[in-house]
């Protein structure tokens, strides 16, 4: 692809901060300038199809394997590029947002991989994102550090051994309105890759590694196919070889779940495999049939990785991934571990059973949340992997997965809770305070909660509501109720901000297809000049 000189200037809109100069600098403006002159449209075309495909399926039609990437599929030749530097050996990922705390104990945490999050984990204010940007610079450079409110210290070793980077931007959905670009706020995926990838991308290289990212939200092979063409462009422009870049896609969407090995096809010479999500996946179940009786879910924590459409994803993620080469990265422990020995023992069992169960099914790795599941999750994969780096060889030809396996939510189908319903209310309206206060991760009954997990259950009381299974005034009633609590335990809370987001996002009559953009806007946008 051949570029041009940039007609127009990328123009920051917000209030200069401390050393955002260091990552707002001409030159890596220019750089995301010139992605978003590239790709924008084509991001707006995807986007808009995404709403095609949603309306398709509200009026029944049929989600199915597609018939024009056959090919593709029965096609034994084709095997994405060998693992990159820094990325054979995956056993354990930790997952978080790119503070400077969470970076320095992602980092030094045992963990192989840590991938920093600037999508679910990260709520978007400015402040986050140029700080994130700066942490990874730091971070790349051994220079990070922090001190808590305790006295406590937190830094890097000065050599030795440090997880593997990898960056999650913000999805295709997601616009960033602290910049803007012929006078368009610029897609904010490409301001959170580009401005890594500028700044990091030759360092990465030069430590040894390279510039990985994990790709969220992906609904098809052609968002997939827009990525490798961000990749090919940015290696140009950056001068450095193609198959530099890696990415792993989180398939984390139900029409993603019918394209894995397309979207692997799409990113061979830069992939790094693919990841089975949770919450996301059963919100997007819900987004995409959720006007469907048949697709009702129960409570959330009724719906576990060993539900038969759980199964049938996971087991095909990963004979999709091994047929072509690929790494299979498992789901999320999002458990907190306690204080109290007795309970810290049933946590680690319960996250011991489910890293198992993935090991065991021929995952090459597996998330956890918390630095103190890292040596659990480590455990139970050395046990299986050994000193071998993965176990890409096990090709699982065992499975066999159809379409209606992946739809057969109705086996698992049954009437919400009165405690499921209170805790979806409680968990959205807390998510929703936090989030809107600046915090994208944030530890809610035990439990590391991220942007999904608001995601899920507000979509599951939009779910109950239409379908009859709770009313209107029973969850006003819970909101009254969860809301007077949170402003007793948190006067800070903007009460009256979190009603509102709630509403219009759990109680309204079409379900909107993320609470994130709205609330951004609202919310989150600074600009420079305004008090509020």
């Amino acid at each position: 692809m051949t570029t041009t000189a940039l007609t127009h200037p990328v123009h920051v809109l917000a209030a200069p901060g401390d050393r955002h100069d260091e990552i707002l600098t001409p030159a890596a403006l220019e750089f995301v300038g010139r992605l978003a002159d590239a790709f924008t449209e084509r991001r707006e075309d995807l986007l808009r199809e995404r709403r095609r495909q949603a309306l398709r399926l509200v009026d029944g039609a049929p989600l199915e394997f597609p018939m024009v990437t056959s090919a593709v599929r029965a096609d034994p030749s084709w095997r994405v590029a060998p693992p990159a530097p820094g990325l054979a050996d995956r056993r354990v990922e930790i997952t978080g947002p790119p503070d400077r705390r969470m970076t320095v104990n992602a980092l030094t945490s045992g963990a192989r991989v840590w991938m920093a999050d600037f999508e679910d984990a990260t709520a978007p204010t400015w402040s986050n994102i140029v700080g994130g940007q700066l942490n990874l610079l730091d971070a790349v450079e051994r220079r990070i550090d922090f001190t808590a409110e305790n006295g406590k210290e937190y830094r890097l070793p000065a050599d030795g051994p440090l997880a593997t980077i990898m960056v999650r931007p913000r999805g295709w959905h997601l616009d960033e309105e602290h910049l803007s670009y012929q006078d368009r706020p610029l897609p904010a995926a490409l301001v959170d890759f580009g401005l890594y990838v500028h700044h990091c991308a030759q360092r990465q290289i030069d430590a040894g590694a390279g510039p990985y990212f994990y790709l969220p939200k992906l609904e098809s092979r052609h968002e997939a196919r827009l990525w490798n063409e961000v990749f090919v462009l940015a290696q140009d422009l950056l001068g450095i070889p193609r198959g530099t870049i890696r990415a792993t896609v989180l398939i984390e969407t139900i029409t993603a779940a019918f394209e894995m090995e397309e979207i692997l096809y799409e990113l061979r010479e830069h992939s790094a495999g693919l990841n089975a999500g949770r919450w996301d996946y059963l919100f997007s179940l819900i987004k995409n049939f959720g006007h469907r009786p048949d697709f009702v879910l129960p409570d959330r924590a009724k719906v576990t990785m060993t539900a038969p459409f759980l199964r049938a994803y996971t087991e095909l993620l990963v004979q999709s991934c091994h047929r072509r080469g690929a790494h299979a990265i498992g789901g999320m422990a999002a458990q907190v571990p306690g204080r109290d020995p007795a309970a810290r023992e049933a946590v680690l069992a319960t996250v011991r059973l489910d890293k198992e169960r993935e090991a065991e099914d021929g995952f090459d790795g597996s998330w956890v949340a918390h630095p103190g599941l890292v040596p659990v999750c480590r455990a139970v994969f050395d046990g299986v992997l050994g000193e071998r780096p993965h176990q890409i060889e096990r090709s699982r030809d065992d499975v066999e997965v159809t379409a209606a396996d992946l739809l057969s939510v109705r086996r698992i189908s049954g009437p919400p809770t009165p405690q499921g319903l209170r805790v979806n209310v409680a968990v959205a309206l807390r998510y929703f305070a936090a989030w809107l206060d600046g915090r994208g991760a944030v530890a809610l009954n035990g439990l590391m909660e991220d942007a999904a997990t608001a995601e899920i259950a507000r979509v599951q009381i939009w779910q109950w509501l239409r379908h009859g299974m709770t009313d209107r005034g029973t969850v006003r009633d819970l909101v009254d109720e969860e809301l007077s609590a949170l402003g007793a335990a948190y006067p800070w809370a903007p009460l009256d901000e979190v009603r509102a987001t709630f509403e219009r996002t759990a109680l309204a009559g079409e379900l909107i297809p993320f609470f994130t953009p709205d609330a951004y806007s609202r919310h989150l946008v600074r600009r420079e000049g305004q008090t509020s």
